[in-house]
């Protein structure tokens, strides 16, 4: 398929929130740099899939909150390609919004959804699973691209297939599976026949819509209101009227779970050196710089950046992000976040919890830091 017959989605929400205080609902993970390089993830995002289609054919979707910040960092993209939710509704509303409109601009059209804030380190690699998994979406297939596991990963939820995965092959999936025990994971990982879902999706847009009208028509009939009148005249009155009626649903049980038990979603096994960047524990294995058994991860960029110190102690993550220095004396196994207003502390095997210090902040009103 050629780059002109290809659509590129890339949902660009969320707050990230066991990367707080780095990552915050007005500054997302996928706005910063944590790629190893001056390009945000968002950036990096666009740099692998812009030979994949024209700039015209890749749309952004976003909040309100961060559209200003997209098009600032993506000046290469038409405005008009970047949809703006007027508040989150999950994954569901964003990716069908894109797939309306594109049905709507070319009709019947394959679309490829990679999330904002990934990390992917293979790219040519990436390309060809991704020409693969056109293939089948062309041919009417709910595709997905599964990640091919190396690790029995209990923070990931998991694609069952038909069949032990075989690269660059399109194989059925049977079933999505929800993020399991570490015992059930090391028996995924022995099987071969399980796969990482990473919510890289694609498929022609009227398939798509078709399934998505067939089995949660209050989620695809005020999408398509909503699609019918963009780039009209009338695109923000119907958007103001019709997206609050919008139920929060996300895209893998909306369609593709129901759709899956029936025999209709395949995948292409992917092996390409992703990383969705969750938590610091990740951060430091990718982006760390070693000192002496710890990890300083920087992501300033600033080249007078203040030092970290970690004396008699071994097994600490830093993450300076102010003009503060860190300096720990004595401890081990402990990550520590510096921000202008925030400041995190906590143990390296409770990296998976820290986005309950933020659900703790809304709770008490303190709306401002989360």
């Amino acid at each position: 398929m050629r780059p002109t017959d290809l659509h590129m989605v890339v949902p660009a929400g969320g707050s990230g929130t066991r990367l707080w205080p780095l990552s915050r609902a007005a500054n997302p993970k996928f706005l910063h740099a944590l790629t190893g390089t001056d390009r945000s993830l968002l950036q990096a995002t666009f740099d692998r899939l812009a030979p994949l289609c024209t700039p015209e054919r890749l749309l952004v979707v976003t909040g309100t909150a961060h559209a200003t910040s997209v098009i600032r960092q993506l000046p290469e993209l038409p405005e008009r390609n970047i949809l703006v939710e007027p508040f989150a509704r999950d994954s569901c509303a964003a990716i069908a919004l894109a797939a309306a409109v594109i049905e709507e601009r070319s009709p019947g059209a394959v679309m490829a959804s990679f999330a904002a804030d990934h990390l992917i380190t293979n790219i040519p690699a990436f390309a060809a699973t991704v020409r693969h998994a056109v293939e089948g979406a062309a041919a009417g297939r709910l595709m997905t691209i599964g990640i091919t596991p190396n690790r029995p990963e209990t923070g990931y939820g998991y694609l069952r297939c038909s069949e032990p995965a075989k690269p660059a092959t399109v194989q059925t999936v049977l079933e999505f599976k929800e993020k399991p025990t570490l015992e059930v994971a090391t028996e995924y990982l022995a099987s071969g026949r399980y796969l990482w879902n990473a919510s890289m999706f694609l498929w022609r847009t009227d398939v798509f819509l078709a399934e998505l009208a067939a089995r949660r028509p209050d989620v695809h009939d005020p999408i398509r209101t909503i699609a019918r009148a963009w780039d009209t005249t009338e695109q923000e009155t119907v958007l103001a009227e019709a997206w609050p009626t919008i139920p929060k649903v996300a895209v893998e049980y909306a369609v593709m779970e129901p759709a899956a038990a029936e025999g209709k979603v395949a995948t292409v096994p992917g092996d390409f050196g992703w990383n969705d960047i969750g938590d610091f524990e990740t951060l430091g294995e990718l982006l760390g710089r070693d000192i002496g058994g710890s990890r300083v991860v920087d992501v300033t960029g600033l080249k007078d950046a203040p030092p970290v110190l970690v004396v008699d102690g071994d097994g600490v993550i830093a993450v300076p992000f102010s003009s503060r220095v860190i300096a720990t004396l004595g401890v081990t196994d402990l990550i520590v976040v510096d921000t202008a207003d925030a400041v995190l502390v906590c143990r390296r095997d409770r990296a998976q919890d820290i986005k309950k210090l933020t659900e703790l902040l809304r709770e008490r009103g303190h709306v401002a830091h989360v």
